[in-house]
């Protein structure tokens, strides 16, 4: 079957502000962000892509732009179920004020019974964005053939939902997974079982810096921070 590649959008204004995003408008790259978006033709150049597939979110058509400019003939189709996770009350409020609301601890320990008020839950987060995978695995593969190699952009939880279902890890465990805005993560699907053969690969250590902890050492930044300063 084909091979995945799901690359996150590049840093946002949302999240060098600090706010959890989710479907809010107006939420575009910052400077940074669009300067891993140029960068991202250079880093898939030789890889055979057939189609890339975004979020309809503007971040993460902005973050493909560069890579549709250099490849002319990629078609790109969008689709909502690999869009960012409907936060509902929570969206556009500072990551900083949700840490002191009871539902951050099922968020972070116990993923699979969180329901955000007025949004969705990231059970059903989940199952929407692998129905998405699977549907387009087979769309792939039946124009492309069985080597076939396409590419998603898509948002942290999102991808860290998809990596988690790769690798049978049941959705309470997701948070232990991390991709930076960029980052390019890939999965090899089989007719027997997903293999992951990149995650999270932005070609920089400036993650792995020790940085002043920001409070809650331990927690995964919901929606899936900004990377490295």
């Amino acid at each position: 079957m084909a091979t995945l590649i799901l690359v996150r959008h590049g840093r946002s204004t949302a999240n060098t502000a600090g706010i959890l995003a989710g479907w809010t408008p107006g939420v575009s790259l910052d400077e940074r962000g669009a300067v891993q978006a140029a960068a991202l033709p250079a880093r898939l150049a030789g890889v055979p892509v057939a189609a890339a597939v975004s979020s309809p979110l503007d971040r993460c058509l902005e973050t493909l732009r560069p890579l549709l400019a250099a490849r002319p003939g990629l078609p790109l189709h969008t689709d909502e179920r690999i869009g960012e996770c409907h936060y509902g009350d929570w969206s556009g409020r500072k990551l900083a004020e949700l840490t002191d609301e009871p539902l951050m601890d099922v968020v972070q320990a116990h993923p699979s019974a969180a329901a955000f008020p007025g949004g969705e839950s990231m059970r059903a987060m989940q199952a929407r964005a692998v129905e998405a995978v699977r549907e387009w695995n087979a769309r792939v593969e039946a124009e492309h053939g069985e080597d076939a190699v396409y590419l998603m952009c898509s948002h942290g939880d999102i991808i860290k939902s998809l990596v988690a279902d790769a690798l049978g890890m049941h959705l309470d465990l997701f948070q232990r997974i991390h991709v930076d805005p960029c980052s390019v993560t890939a999965i090899r699907y089989t007719r027997l079982r997903p293999f992951l053969v990149r995650l999270g690969d932005t070609g920089d250590f400036g993650a792995l810096m020790p940085r002043e902890e920001t409070g809650g050492g331990g927690t995964a930044e919901v929606g899936g921070g900004a990377g490295a300063p």
